[in-house]
């Protein structure tokens, strides 16, 4: 399989400090490049409101990356993602740029 080019768009808690989104941030991307990913572009959209609330939550700090990946590799950033009470929500979709 070879490798594919993704976007990956999460949101992470905006109730972290600098310091702890940082953190958050480096340890969702360290996931995807120790399983063989490549991170190629990271865009911080930072806090916004989100359009109803989530978890009583009002509010997230948006990331969007691209990623060059096998699929492997996006299952386990989904996997864990989804039980990381730091990320509200993720997406990963195919880039077609």
């Amino acid at each position: 399989v070879k490798d594919e080019k993704y976007e990956i768009m999460y949101i992470v808690n905006a109730g972290l400090d600098e310091e702890a989104r940082k953190a958050e941030i480096e340890k969702l991307h360290t996931i995807l490049t120790t399983n063989g990913a490549s991170v190629t572009k990271v865009n911080e959209w930072g806090l916004r409101d989100f359009a109803y609330p989530i978890d009583d939550m009002v509010r997230g700090y948006y990331v969007v990356i691209k990623v060059t990946a096998e699929e492997a590799a996006l299952k386990e950033f989904a996997r864990l993602a989804k039980i990381d009470k730091n990320v509200v929500r993720h997406l990963i979709t195919v880039d077609k740029d």
